[in-house]
């Protein structure tokens, strides 16, 4: 992987170039989504387990859109739910790690995070492959670039505390800047790795017959 964190964030602001409404939009729809779940008196943190991984696929779908300059669709953040099973499995098992490891030590616990964290940009783009599959090719990808992945993510917490000092307005522009990031260096890992970027095709049509 040659591509620097500074020019995937480049990439990121690129792609976003002309569509940060939309980006927006997709954020805080999925932002309120998951706070009205978890908001439910005494069952929202179940609520929230059971929706978090299709959200979490949605959103990854979305953004991986902006990533490959294709065409985002808010429609796009309710794909998971179409893979409900694939995406509950992924979110409970990587859950389940990060929690066992940060019992033992902090440490170990963010290292799970991250060589976990692809998890969701690889099943968006292999619908057919199990939950538990996606988190081992997660931590195969990461082997070698947890390092770079801490650092692309550090580059980012000038922006984190502009989203505490403006009352948590910021959010609605560091998320999708961060998130947009975060599908750049999937990609990149994808390409350094030889693989295809996954096209999105869009239905066509069916013909119109004209039977007179």
């Amino acid at each position: 992987m040659q591509t620097t964190n500074r020019d995937l964030m480049q990439q990121a602001r690129e792609a976003l170039k002309g569509h940060w409404g939309l980006a927006i939009g997709g954020s805080v729809i999925y932002l309120i989504l998951s706070v009205l779940i978890s908001a439910i008196p005494k069952v929202g943190w179940i609520g929230s387990l059971i929706i978090s991984g299709p959200l979490t696929l949605g959103f990854s779908i979305f953004f991986l859109s902006f990533s490959r300059k294709q065409e985002p669709k808010l429609a796009q953040l309710f794909d998971g739910f179409q893979r409900f099973t694939q995406a509950l499995v992924a979110y409970l098992l990587m859950v389940l790690f990060i929690l066992l490891w940060t019992i033992l030590l902090v440490i170990p616990g963010i290292v799970a995070a991250l060589s976990y964290s692809q998890t969701f940009f690889i099943l968006a783009d292999n619908p057919q492959m199990a939950g538990s599959d996606g988190l081992r090719k997660s931590k195969a990808m990461m082997k070698g670039n947890r390092w770079k992945l801490f650092c692309l993510f550090w580059r980012f917490f000038g922006w984190a505390l502009l989203c505490i000092l403006s009352l948590g307005i910021g959010i609605l522009w560091f998320l999708p800047y961060l998130q947009t990031s975060l599908a750049r260096f999937y990609d990149d890992l994808k390409e350094g790795e030889g693989l295809p970027i996954v096209e999105r095709v869009d239905p066509q049509p069916a013909p119109v017959i004209n039977d007179k």
